[in-house]
């Protein structure tokens, strides 16, 4: 039995859907996916061992100029790779229209969560068969809900495995005996970022106490963030750009990860890595890291989480001091999440996993 899936974006997303892959593939042994991504994530699907073939899709890039999309050929070209297999069920587990366009145009069975359970109805209008599955239970679990109805089994909500075989990661980094940490501090909205001096405070303390801090980055700002957390520490890497697998090479060989609501951070979830993330504006409930050894710190300021992604804050303002030098904390949320705290949490987490 050939099955797609349909999950196109964004990272985070795309993650979440994997402990679904690892379920239904326990349940039927002869399944076989084929997966339909953006482009930049083509490699994640592919670390999954119940994933034979991944289809790339440029949907970001093509809206960007139809026209040339559409002279060069390059939407043709994916068409007839989509349309080269008759697949014995689609299934969206996106929700959205983009996505909802793509399963029509493969040849198979589509099925999706139904209008009063995605973000937007109208995706419905391409399916031939909806499952309703509450809103109020993490993304995890409302995928693994939608393949398992889909595709009739059932599965065990307290045991996880996103299934990815690390032997299928190709990043290459040097093995070295020192303890490493991995900090995500790159995210897309400016509330979700923790402030630098925290980031600068907490690499100091983690390289006195022996590790060595390795710092990515994905463009130019981040880079330039990067630099400042490393500034004066000999024992902080700022890494070269890297690809998803040559990251998640990082994380599988550090001890774990201290991480900003950012997608990335769930790769540490599904290499249960320990993770401790931070949650400022943003509500971890329903989309946040998951798995084992995952620990979400959230503000307690009075109006958080604010879902917003231009803080609303009128309060008074929030400073604090790193070696003798006085900084705003923006966003203020995140005042309450101290670096010497987060370290604490980060060393239990790391001793008791």
């Amino acid at each position: 039995m050939r099955v797609l899936i349909v999950k196109v974006s964004s990272l985070g997303d795309i993650i979440h859907t994997l402990p679904a892959v690892t379920d239904a593939q326990r349940a039927h042994r002869n399944l076989v996916f084929d997966w339909v991504v953006e482009e930049n994530f083509v490699e994640v699907p592919s670390w999954h061992p119940a994933v034979e073939n991944v289809i790339p899709i440029a949907i970001r890039r093509w809206r960007r100029n139809i026209v040339k999309t559409y002279l060069n050929h390059e939407f043709r070209s994916f068409k007839r790779s989509l349309q080269g297999v008759h697949y014995d069920l689609v299934i969206d587990a996106q929700g959205l229209i983009k996505s909802g366009m793509v399963s029509r145009l493969s040849k198979g069975l589509t099925i999706g969560l139904s209008n009063r359970t995605i973000r937007e109805p109208m995706a419905t209008l391409f399916y031939n068969k909806v499952y309703s599955v509450p809103w109020t239970v993490h993304a995890v679990d409302r995928i693994r809900q939608l393949f398992a109805r889909a595709l009739s089994y059932e599965y065990d909500k307290d045991h996880i495995d996103y299934g990815i075989d690390v032997s299928r990661i190709k990043g290459k980094i040097e093995s070295s005996d020192q303890k490493s940490v991995v900090f995500l501090h790159g995210t897309t909205w400016d509330t979700k970022h923790w402030p630098e001096y925290y980031w600068r405070h907490l690499a100091h303390i983690a390289t006195k106490a022996g590790y060595r801090v390795n710092l990515p980055w994905g463009n130019s700002i981040e880079r330039q963030r990067a630099n400042f957390i490393g500034l004066d520490n000999d024992n902080v890497v700022v890494l070269d750009k890297q690809s998803l697998s040559g990251l998640a090479s990082h994380i599988q060989q550090s001890q774990g990860v201290i991480a900003v609501d950012t997608g990335l951070g769930h790769m540490a979830a599904a290499l249960a890595k320990p993770a401790v993330s931070l949650y400022g504006p943003t509500d971890p409930g329903l989309s946040g890291t998951f798995g084992r050894n995952q620990l979400h710190l959230n503000s307690n300021l009075n109006c958080a989480p604010c879902v917003r992604k231009i803080c609303g804050y009128f309060g008074p303002g929030v400073t604090d001091e790193f070696r003798n030098q006085s900084f705003a904390v923006t966003p203020p949320c995140f005042a309450t999440q101290k670096p010497e705290t987060v370290w604490q949490q980060f060393e239990k987490l790391v001793e008791n996993q």
